[in-house]
C-alpha cells in the first residue's frame, strides 16, 4: 500500500529486455535504504526489488504492467516518481494507493494559474472508471484532488511544491500517464452495477 506522497525522481539509469520482460535499473538516493524484495511505486506501479548496485536499484516488469502502463515507453534519462512502501502506523498524508494501475490518460492541456498549475487528462471511458468532483485520483503515482470531473476526462491543480519535485514539470501534451482511481470510487461503481443488476 501507498500514500501517492512522493518520495523522490528516479532517473531511467538502464533498460533491459528479457523475453516479455523489462528490467528497469533506475538511479535514485533511496537505493541505500532499500532491501531486496520490497515494493517500490514508479510512475504508480507497485514493482519489486530484484537487484541494488550502491547508488541503482532494478525492478521487473511483466509484459501486462508494459501494456497496461507508461513504463513501456520509458528511455534512458527519464525522472519517475517513486514512492516506498507505506509503513503501519504512519500518517496517511495522501490516500489509499494500491500500486496497481487502472488505465491510462492523455495529457490534454496544461495551463499555469497564477502561482499553480492545471493538467487536464482524457481517459477511455469505455473500462468504465470514474473519477468523483473532490475525490481522490492518483496520476503517475501522486495523489490528487479531481477538479472538473467528466465521463471521460478531469483535471488537477498541482500547486508549485508538487510541480518541482514531481515529474509533472516535465509533462507535455500528449504524454501518457497512469491512472489509478479511488479505492472508494470503485467501491461506490460496484455497488451501482450491483443495484442496476
Amino acid at each position: 500500500m501507498f500514500t501517492g506522497i512522493i518520495e523522490n525522481l528516479g532517473r531511467v539509469a538502464n533498460l533491459k529486455s528479457d523475453q516479455d520482460n523489462l528490467h528497469v535499473t533506475i538511479e535514485s538516493h533511496l537505493a541505500s535504504e532499500l532491501k531486496i524484495d520490497q515494493s517500490v511505486a514508479h510512475n504508480g506501479v507497485c514493482l519489486t526489488v530484484v537487484e541494488i548496485n550502491d547508488n541503482t536499484y532494478t525492478v521487473t516488469a511483466i509484459k501486462e504492467t508494459l501494456n497496461k502502463t507508461n513504463l513501456g515507453t520509458l528511455k534512458i534519462d527519464d525522472l519517475v516518481n517513486l514512492e516506498r512502501a507505506m509503513l503501519l502506523g504512519d500518517r496517511l498524508d495522501g490516500h489509499i494507493v494500491q500500486g496497481h494501475v487502472d488505465q491510462t490518460a492523455t495529457c490534454i492541456d496544461i495551463k499555469e494559474t497564477n502561482g499553480s498549475w492545471l493538467f487536464t487528462f482524457e481517459y477511455d471511458k469505455s473500462l468504465n472508471n470514474i473519477t468523483i468532483e473532490k475525490g481522490s485520483i492518483t496520476v503517475n503515482g501522486t495523489s490528487l484532488t479531481v477538479v472538473d470531473s467528466k465521463r471521460n476526462q478531469f483535471s488537477v491543480a498541482i500547486i508549485p511544491f508538487t510541480y518541482e519535485h514531481t515529474n509533472f514539470k516535465y509533462f507535455k501534451l500528449g504524454d501518457a500517464v497512469n491512472l489509478e482511481f479511488d479505492v472508494l470510487g470503485k467501491y461506490v461503481k460496484r455497488l451501482l452495477e450491483f443495484d442496476i443488476k
